[in-house]
């Protein structure tokens, strides 16, 4: 599942499961699981009732905590779920402009590639003690000695 909009959900109006599925993008049963995880509802009501405000209160509260920001010297590893060492304390700065890039290594555990998004200027705060190889960006437009004619007829000599 991706990114939920709790936005979406009027703070002044109640929905029931399968409208508010329907306006987040999400499953029926998805709803239905958030129900089971403490997902507040309208006492006594048939069809089961979910109040807009209250639902972008719990779902802003339970982002919150699956969060886990990452602590120095870490990497995301997709494969693991989770922060990880470099392997061999390797790591490689790929600029994506003049400000930021990605930091690209493998994973100590399973051996995937992980990345993490930092401004240049913060790369030994927060990679400390790690030697980073700082590449230089494949240019986007190749450099030719010819002009292009940019036409189907060929140059006559």
């Amino acid at each position: 599942m991706g990114r939920v909009n709790s936005r979406l959900a009027k703070l002044h109006r109640s929905y029931d499961v399968a409208e508010l599925a329907q306006l987040l993008g999400v499953h029926k049963h998805t709803v239905r699981s958030w129900l089971k995880d403490g997902l507040p509802v309208v006492d006594g009501t048939r069809p089961v009732l979910i109040h807009g405000d209250e639902f972008q209160v719990w779902l802003a509260k339970r982002t919150k905590s699956k969060k886990c920001p990452l602590k120095l010297g870490q990497l995301y590893c997709v494969k693991c779920r989770e922060g990880k060492r470099p392997a061999l304390e390797m790591v490689e700065y790929v600029p994506l402009n003049d400000t930021t890039g990605n930091l690209k290594a493998m994973c100590e555990t399973c051996g995937s590639m992980m990345h993490r998004r930092v401004r240049r200027t913060a790369i030994s705060a927060v990679m400390p003690k790690i030697d980073v190889q700082i590449t230089q960006a494949s240019p986007s437009i190749g450099v030719r000695t010819t002009p292009s004619l940019n036409t189907d007829k060929l140059a006559e000599d």
